[in-house]
């Protein structure tokens, strides 16, 4: 695919070929079905506490809520709808089942004629503490453990393209709040900021971006599963390798996996050390992730699959 460079929010980046962006990325998803009747009403919140990126906030709260439920942020891709996440992808009916809180937070920047995109390039974003959408997301996790008794220790992030930029790099700048995450079709943290780049870094360039954005913390990082389709014709599918390398790094483990599998027809899952990195590939998809089933292997990964107690 021909690339071309582009100028970010002030910033030299090289791109793909985003014009493509608007007919694949709407809504972040493949619809999965309608709402059950039974299914928590998706409500929006707007006093939740500081909010330097000027987001909005969507929560849902399933109707058999667990006591001291997990947190899961989801986020959409880049001229996507807070709403239409919830909608169109399964976490919502998952948190029905097992019983955690979802936040959906609705992007709002612009990037190379796309909107609703998430800040993933500014110096704010791409350091903890500094500002931007990071914060007012980290504001929203606060909100939910205050206000409906969530549980600090299981709090997990999710996203499609744009959504799963900010995945990485919600796991970057705050490893102390999120346990571990799940980019579909994204990108290393860092990518399209300064000392970025699409490529040609060594594993130890792309853990130092993480690194670089918490340079004091010294506590246990995020396990990362990471997926890509193989015919993504927007964001390469090379950059899950990246991501791969980055994490790995990041995490001290072996470039070589433990273990290669097929979960089902069309699925490749590498595991690296002892199951802190996941990468998954998925055969002949495009930008269109998570696929029907997908999202249950995620919240699988992150620990939410247990029984609810009410």
């Amino acid at each position: 695919m021909k690339r071309q460079t582009n100028r970010l929010g002030g910033i030299n980046v090289t791109t793909v070929v985003l014009a493509m962006v608007t007919a694949v990325v709407t809504t972040g998803s493949m619809v999965v079905g309608p709402v059950p009747a039974t299914a928590a009403a998706l409500k929006q919140v707007t006093d939740f506490g500081p909010n330097p990126g000027d987001i909005q906030m969507y929560l849902y709260v399933p109707k058999n809520v667990s006591r001291h439920p997990g947190i899961l942020v989801a986020m959409h891709g880049c001229n996507g709808w807070a709403p239409s996440f919830h909608q169109d992808t399964e976490f919502a009916s998952l948190a029905d089942r097992y019983g955690f809180i979802v936040i959906y937070p609705q992007g709002n920047k612009s990037a190379n004629g796309l909107s609703n995109c998430f800040d993933v390039w500014s110096d704010e974003a791409l350091h903890r503490g500094r500002g931007s959408d990071p914060v007012s997301i980290v504001s929203m996790v606060n909100y939910v453990v205050r206000r409906h008794n969530g549980d600090r220790r299981r709090v997990f992030a999710t996203g499609f393209s744009s959504g799963a930029m900010e995945t990485n790099t919600l796991l970057a700048t705050y490893p102390d709040v999120f346990r571990a995450g799940a980019p579909f079709s994204g990108l290393p943290h860092g990518t399209l900021g300064p000392g970025g780049g699409w490529g040609g870094k060594t594993p130890q360039e792309w853990g130092d971006l993480v690194r670089d954005a918490y340079p004091a913390y010294t506590g246990p990082r995020p396990r990362v599963m990471s997926w890509h389709g193989t015919v993504d014709s927007v964001l390469p599918y090379t950059m899950l390798q990246e991501q791969v390398e980055q994490w790995t790094n990041v995490l001290g483990l072996s470039q070589t996996p433990v273990s290669t599998t097929s979960p089902q027809p069309g699925w490749t899952r590498r595991v690296y050390g002892s199951g802190q990195v996941e990468a998954y590939t998925v055969a002949e998809a495009d930008h269109n992730l998570p696929l029907p089933g997908m999202a249950a292997h995620a919240i699988r990964f992150f620990g939410l699959n247990h029984a609810r107690t009410p």
